[in-house]
């Protein structure tokens, strides 16, 4: 069975929506908390690809995000391998990071819905081609500029980027497809977290948009998994037994 690593660094942004598209599709994962202490895993040869997961902190943070260095040497590490990273918020601010970028202290917090506009580096791309002209709910905190010669897919109607593809199988994503009304709520709840001030206004939002959002969430994984091959199980470390009959 195919089984992806899930790195998660909040209790309430977890894969969310995204879980029962993984599961119908016998897509296992399994999680790791670096934010609760748990150390990441030693070796990427037990999975077939990993997910890093939005948070409430910037980058540059390393009080509440001591993990970065060690999360992008895992990200480098996935990539060699030829396997699948996809970064979602905070986790596609640090594919950026890992393909060279800057990380940078703000905005504190970016929380709203934008329009996605697919760029001329996104032609042809599935998820670009996919969201391109979709409302779409951006949510992470800090942000990072692109190096030179990674160019966004997508971009808000700004021009801030919103999706990079800088490795066949790797995508940092500014927009939250896995999100739902129900873990904003779990947000607004969670001690420690740093919710954006807005939030009571983007949950009413997240509301009204609920179906929009669902059908985002369809064609952004119906796009990951083409573009991705999440579909394909990885050829996996053999498991052996220690205990002697």
């Amino acid at each position: 069975m195919k089984n992806y690593l899930v790195i998660q660094h909040t209790y309430s942004e977890f894969l969310g929506l995204i879980e029962s598209q993984l599961e119908k599709r016998d897509i296992g994962f399994s999680y790791y908390r670096p934010f609760t202490g748990q150390d990441l895993p030693g070796n990427v040869g037990q999975f077939d690809g990993v997910f890093f997961l939005a948070g409430a902190w910037p980058t540059t943070d390393e009080e509440h995000n001591p993990a970065v260095d060690g999360e992008i040497n895992l990200i480098q590490i996935f990539q060699k391998a030829g396997r699948p990273v996809i970064g979602i918020g905070m986790g596609g601010l640090l594919v950026a990071q890992a393909a060279g970028g800057t990380p940078k202290s703000e905005p504190a917090h970016m929380a709203k819905f934008v329009t996605a506009r697919k760029t001329a580096a996104g032609a042809g791309d599935e998820l670009a081609e996919a969201m391109d002209g979709r409302r779409v709910l951006v949510m992470y905190n800090g942000s990072v500029e692109l190096p030179e010669g990674v160019d966004p897919v997508l971009v808000d109607e700004d021009g801030n980027w919103l999706a990079i593809h800088p490795e066949p199988h790797t995508y940092g994503l500014l927009f939250r497809p896995e999100m739902k009304p129900g873990m904003l709520e779990d947000i607004i709840m969670e001690d420690g977290h740093n919710p954006p001030d807005n939030i009571g206004e983007l949950l009413g939002e997240a509301r009204m948009e609920w179906g929009n959002m669902q059908e985002t969430t369809d064609l952004a994984v119906v796009a990951l998994v083409k573009e991705c091959d999440l579909m394909q199980e990885r050829q996996k470390m053999p498991v052996f037994s220690l205990k002697v009959e």
